[in-house]
């Protein structure tokens, strides 16, 4: 059975794991349709500028259940066999995760993570930046509540299926090990340019020929996509030209 994704995120103090304190997390399960989201109270004043960022006041997190209090629902919400997964995952979110287990003395679960941030620049090296914001206006994905934890989730998990297309987790835990290559994953949705997302026997054939001419195939990135529109015939449509 492939492994059962968790998106999440984590808002935070700041930006150092030892010192600073998660006020917010949340998570999302797309197979059970389930969220998680819990403000936390980090136990001292939040600074105005990551107020000034996530808009979370001291005054919201007044009343809230602190981390250690919250952890149990966490861990149960990610039981199974699951993979969590997080933009920046493994220099941001996870190493606050590891410092609130262990200033709370929990044991850290044994959970796979996978760092979508590492996902985006291994396979779309032709983006300048990879941010959450800038890859949800690249896949035409609706604006969201930006750094609010559930809203970021939400826009991760949409980012993630529109990247990803059919491959399971398995698969992709493996690629991003360096394991076996795409292989035969074959896309069928048009990852990228002015018709990112469309089928790919929609793309119209003179655009697919522009990109061919370009060199555009010649990315080892896009060895995939040219075997896909090979296989749809778009080629042979060149022959006629």
């Amino acid at each position: 059975m492939t492994k059962r994704p968790i998106y999440y995120d984590t808002e935070t103090t700041g930006v150092r794991a030892e010192k600073d304190r998660i006020i917010e997390l949340a998570a999302y399960d797309p197979y059970n349709d389930k969220t998680f989201v819990q403000l936390i109270n980090p136990g001292f004043p939040i600074p105005p500028e990551s107020t000034a960022i996530h808009h979370i006041t001291d005054d919201m997190v007044a009343n809230a259940p602190t981390f250690a209090e919250i952890a149990g629902g966490f861990v149960e919400f990610c039981d199974g066999d699951s993979v969590l997964i997080a933009h920046n995952n493994d220099n941001f979110d996870l190493q606050f995760l590891k410092c609130e287990f262990g200033r709370n003395d929990i044991a850290f679960p044994t959970w796979i993570f996978l760092d979508s941030l590492k996902w985006a620049r291994r396979y779309r090296p032709d983006l300048p930046r990879h941010t959450l914001q800038i890859l949800r206006e690249v896949y035409g994905i609706e604006a969201n509540n930006a750094h609010r934890a559930l809203d970021d989730v939400m826009v991760l998990y949409k980012l993630i299926s529109a990247m990803v297309g059919d491959l399971d987790f398995d698969t992709i835990l493996s690629l991003m090990a360096g394991k076996p290559q795409l292989g035969n994953f074959i896309p069928k949705v048009m990852p990228f340019g002015k018709h990112q997302g469309k089928p790919l026997e929609k793309v119209p054939k003179d655009y697919v020929l522009w990109l061919k001419s370009s060199g555009a195939f010649d990315k080892s990135e896009n060895e995939n996509l040219r075997t896909a529109f090979d296989q749809l015939g778009f080629f042979q449509q060149e022959i006629l030209l």
